[in-house]
C-alpha cells in the first residue's frame, strides 16, 4: 500500500474522530487506523457520555463549559447528516451534593461564578422536592460494604446541593463517534478498521508512519496517539514514555444498570447525580433504570490492567455501587444479576488527560481521556489540531505553550494545562464522572 499521509490517528473513538475532522477542516489529508470493527467501539461505547459543566480548576471547567455548546448545536457542528440519525444530548441537567469530602463545593462554585455558568444551590428540601426517592442524611465517608458501620447515617444531613440545568448526557455515544466519522468522511477524512498498529516508523529522527500487524507500512510525518487503554503502549513504540512526567494506564471500571425505585420514572424525572458522600455518580438509563458508577473512593481497589488481557467479568464491585446507592435511594431494587458495563479506561496519573506533543518531533498524543473528556471530545479535536498546526510550523509548545481562544464563552485558556509535563495538579479531584 506504503500511502502517505499528512496526518494518522490511532484510534476512531469519538476524540479521534474529533481530531481528524478538525485536521480535514485545515486541510489535512487524514486516516484512522483502529483495531475494532467500527468507530466508537472502544472506550467510547461504554462510555457513560456524561456532559457536565462543573469542575474545580479554571481550564477544566471553561473547556466543559465550551464544549457543553458544541454538544447543544451537535447538527450545525457536523454540518452533515448521517444516514444513522445523530446523537441525542439529553439535556437534564446535573447535581452535585456538598459533601466534606469536596470541600462543599467552594471552588466548583467559584468558578461558576468567574465563567458565569448557571447554577442554583439546593438545600435538603429542595433536594427531596426534585428527587422524592432520596435520602439526604449523611453516609460518609465511604466505607467498604464489610465495614461494621457500612449503611449507618451518621445522623446529620447533608448540607445541600448545586445544580447545573446546562447539563446531561448523550443518549448513544457510539453512535456521536459515528457522527464525527461521517462528518470527516464528507470533507476527505479516511478510516482503516480492523488492523492494529504495532510499531512507529522513525526517519532522520521523527515519526514518519506506523507499522500494522500484518506488516503493511503506513508513512505520515504527523501521528496522533488517541489510542484509549492501548495508549500507553503506543506510546512505548514510539519510546516516549520515559520523557513523560504524566503517564497513563488502563483501569478497569464496572457500571451498573439497575432499575428504578417502584412508582418513580427516573428515566424522565432524573438527572446526572455526583455523590461524594457515597462515592457514586448517577444517572438515567433507558428502560427506566438508574446508571450507577464509582467516583473511586479510596476505599475501593484500583484494578490497572494489560488491555490486551483482562478479566472482563463482573467483579464485586458492582455490589458494592449498588449498595452505595442504595443508602441515597432505600427503595432501589437490590437485584441479584448483575447488568451494565464492564470496560477499561485510560487515565492519567491526575485523572486530567494528555493533549500535548512528545519528545519524538511530530509524534502528538490525546490520551488519559477516558471518563472524564467525553464532554469535551469536540474541543479536544479542536486543541490537537491547533497543537499539531502551530507545533508543525515551528511553535515550541513547550517553552511557549499555545492558547486557546474559546468562542462560545469568550475566554481564553493555556493548553500548557494539559501538558505530558506537568506536576501532578493539586485541585483536581483524582476521580471521575464516568
Amino acid at each position: 500500500m506504503n500511502e502517505r499521509y499528512d496526518a494518522i490517528i490511532i484510534g476512531a473513538g469519538v476524540i479521534g474522530n474529533a481530531v481528524s475532522f478538525e485536521l480535514v477542516k485545515r486541510g489535512y489529508k487524514t486516516l484512522n487506523i483502529d483495531a475494532n470493527p467500527v468507530s466508537g467501539y472502544g472506550s467510547t461505547s461504554a462510555s457513560c457520555a456524561i456532559i457536565r459543566v462543573h469542575y474545580s480548576t479554571f481550564d477544566g471547567c471553561a473547556l466543559a463549559y465550551e464544549s457543553y455548546h458544541y454538544w447543544k448545536n451537535w447538527k450545525s457542528y457536523l454540518d452533515f447528516e448521517d444516514e444513522s440519525g445523530l446523537a441525542k444530548f439529553i439535556e437534564c441537567g446535573c447535581m452535585i451534593y456538598q459533601t466534606e469530602q469536596n470541600d462543599h463545593l467552594k471552588k466548583v462554585i467559584e468558578r461558576a461564578k468567574e465563567l458565569n455558568i448557571p447554577h442554583e444551590l439546593w438545600d435538603p428540601k429542595k433536594i427531596r422536592e426534585m428527587l422524592r426517592i432520596a435520602d439526604t442524611d449523611q453516609f460518609g465517608p465511604v466505607k467498604s460494604v464489610d465495614d461494621k458501620d457500612f449503611g449507618n447515617s451518621s445522623g446529620l444531613s447533608l448540607k445541600g446541593s448545586v445544580f447545573f440545568p446546562t447539563a446531561g448526557y448523550v443518549n448513544d455515544p457510539q453512535l456521536s463517534a459515528h457522527n464525527l466519522q461521517r462528518a470527516g468522511e464528507a470533507k476527505g477524512a479516511n478510516f482503516l478498521f480492523g488492523k492494529k498498529v504495532i510499531d512507529i516508523i522513525k526517519e532522520n529522527g521523527r515519526a514518519a508512519g506506523v507499522v500494522l500487524e500484518d506488516g503493511e507500512k503506513i508513512f505520515s510525518k504527523t501521528i496522533v496517539n488517541v489510542a484509549g487503554p492501548h495508549s500507553m503502549k503506543i506510546n512505548q513504540m514510539a519510546d516516549v514514555e520515559k520523557d513523560m512526567n504524566i503517564k497513563t494506564r488502563a483501569l478497569k471500571v464496572e457500571v451498573c444498570h439497575v432499575p428504578s425505585p417502584a412508582g418513580y420514572n427516573y428515566e424522565n424525572e432524573g438527572f446526572v447525580i455526583s455523590d461524594s458522600d457515597i462515592g457514586c455518580y448517577s444517572r438515567p438509563e433507558i428502560g427506566n433504570n438508574v446508571l450507577i458508577g464509582s467516583e473511586d473512593p479510596e476505599c475501593d481497589e484500583r484494578i490497572y490492567v494489560d488491555p490486551d488481557n483482562w478479566d472482563t467479568n463482573f467483579s464485586e464491585q458492582w455490589k458494592a455501587q449498588v449498595l452505595r446507592q442504595a443508602q441515597r435511594y432505600p427503595d432501589l431494587p437490590v437485584t441479584s444479576e448483575s447488568k451494565g458495563v464492564v470496560a477499561l479506561y485510560d487515565v492519567a496519573d491526575d485523572w486530567i488527560p494528555i493533549y500535548d506533543k512528545s519528545s519524538l518531533p511530530g509524534f502528538y498524543m490525546a490520551i488519559g481521556s477516558s471518563g472524564n473528556q467525553y464532554k469535551n471530545a469536540p474541543l479536544a479535536g479542536i486543541i490537537m489540531a491547533e497543537l499539531i498546526s502551530s507545533c508543525e510550523n515551528g511553535v515550541n509548545h513547550d517553552s511557549n505553550p499555545i492558547k486557546l481562544y474559546l468562542k462560545y464563552i469568550d475566554r481564553e485558556i493555556d493548553l500548557g494545562f494539559y501538558s505530558r509535563n506537568r506536576k501532578i495538579n493539586k485541585e483536581s479531584s483524582m476521580s471521575v464522572l464516568g
